[in-house]
């Protein structure tokens, strides 16, 4: 047996613990876990956004994941219509590496533009932010090349593990799920990217990319450009 087969095993272990763990545990709505952990995260997001000089809830959120460096990246929108930097925080886990996410299993973490589809305040990883993968971007692009069964409950959550999604740990999920609830999924943009474009990096070379993979990062590199950098 691998060290590599012994991770992967750990990891899906854990993933079966926290389902059972979660079964037996009443159900919650959302509002009651804004109610739960609302006072204490607004605490903690207070400070940044009035360095920031953006109103709470913000009438615009933008989270930029970027994948190489394992940072997600907060941005709100301010009363003059721009966006601020707001604050950032380390991705505990993410599997996978450079490359857009093609299909069910393959443990990478999707690259594009994206929307938060729906919270989930039952999350088997604490809470979870669902984020609106595949988009019709994603689908184009697999109808093209013959793929079937492209993945999908691709999670912004809790915990510090994770097989396709982004860990956050306990109290940043916390954060994310009231600040997403405030905000209004509507409102709400997510951005994920293999590097940060903005600096002029570029990917690995080793990278296994598919052919249309430019067009995707000229789209990426689009959106990256309305975000100022922190």
């Amino acid at each position: 047996m691998t060290k590599g087969t012994v991770i992967i095993g750990s990891m899906v272990l854990l993933v079966l613990v926290g389902i059972a763990a979660t079964k037996l545990q009443p159900k919650k709505t959302t509002e009651q876990r804004l109610a739960e952990y609302g006072p204490a995260a607004r605490a903690r997001l207070r400070p940044y956004f009035e360095k920031a000089k953006v109103s709470y809830p913000p009438a615009k959120l933008v989270l930029v994941g970027i994948k190489t460096e394992r940072r997600l990246e907060l941005y709100g929108m301010g009363q003059d219509g721009r966006l601020k930097f707001l604050r950032d925080y380390p991705v505990l886990a993410a599997s996978g590496g450079p490359g857009p996410k093609l299909r069910e299993g393959d443990r990478q973490v999707p690259e594009g533009i994206y929307p938060i589809e729906s919270l989930n305040p039952n999350s088997r990883f604490h809470l979870s932010l669902r984020v609106g993968y595949p988009n019709a971007f994603d689908r184009q692009h697999a109808a093209q090349d013959g793929r079937v069964q492209l993945g999908g409950d691709i999670m912004i959550h809790g915990s510090n593990v994770s097989i396709g999604c982004l860990a956050m740990g306990d109290e940043v999920a916390e954060d994310l799920f009231v600040l997403a609830a405030d905000t209004g999924l509507k409102h709400i943009t997510v951005m994920l990217t293999p590097v940060d474009f903005r600096t002029g990096k570029s990917l690995p070379k080793d990278a296994h990319l598919p052919a249309w993979a430019p067009g995707l990062y000229t789209h990426i590199r689009t959106n990256l450009a309305t975000v100022p950098l922190p």
